[in-house]
């Protein structure tokens, strides 16, 4: 950025500051018109039963790999199908009817990520009742646990274990939308966006004088 730049935006300091403003509310108030929704946490360790045959390192990735699967396998219907029978206090009203909107309703609902190098599977879900949220939760826990062999192939079908070592952690406020990070993102946008009008304006004027002095 050259010296006349930081001129003028020094210069227009004001209407760059007026700009992130308006980028903070504006992300205030699209994040408040939205659900808040809170979140639930299990963490589950995936474990093989034939690991004394092979050695470590190839034994860390094949698990990582089984915890991966079984990450995959969470976003699937036939899984939420198993969830929503599991007998957990779920309420079915909040998915539709159609199935791809509620493959979309669940996809967004639930996330599900490995840690490397251990094994360990996280699931998270989200809901605007923190209570349904924890229900599910210990629904999807309760499926990995008691029917992961049955989505598992081969000859991992027979040797995986599933075990929760960390029971439902629930948010203390809501997790969704990320009011923090959304503030923070919208008064940064909306200085950038500041900063750039700023210059076009400046480079605006500049080219008119320069026109003016030109027929002159």
């Amino acid at each position: 950025m050259s010296k006349r730049h930081s001129v003028v935006i020094a210069q227009g300091w004001s209407t760059i500051v007026a700009f992130a403003m308006i980028g903070l509310i504006i992300a205030l108030v699209v994040s408040f018109v939205q659900p808040l929704r809170y979140s639930s946490t299990v963490r589950l360790l995936i474990l093989q039963n034939n690991v004394e045959t092979i050695d470590a390192y190839t034994a860390s990735r094949s698990t990582e790999r089984l915890a991966e699967n079984l990450a995959t396998i969470v976003y699937t219907t036939s899984f939420f199908d198993q969830v929503m029978s599991a007998g957990f206090d779920i309420d079915q009203a909040v998915f539709p009817t159609r199935e791809d909107k509620k493959r979309t309703t669940w996809g967004k609902m639930v996330t599900a990520s490995v840690s490397r190098g251990n094994g360990l599977l996280s699931v998270t879900v989200y809901h605007t009742d923190i209570t349904q949220a924890e229900q599910i939760v210990n629904a999807v826990a309760y499926v990995l646990t008691q029917q992961a062999s049955s989505y598992l192939s081969g000859g991992d079908s027979g040797n995986v274990l599933v075990k929760m070592v960390d029971t439902p952690l629930n948010s203390r406020w809501p997790a969704r939308p990320n009011i923090p990070a959304n503030a923070f993102s919208g008064l940064i946008l909306g200085g950038l966006a500041g900063v750039g009008y700023v210059l076009l304006q400046a480079e605006r004027i500049r080219r008119r004088h320069q026109l003016i002095d030109e027929e002159l």
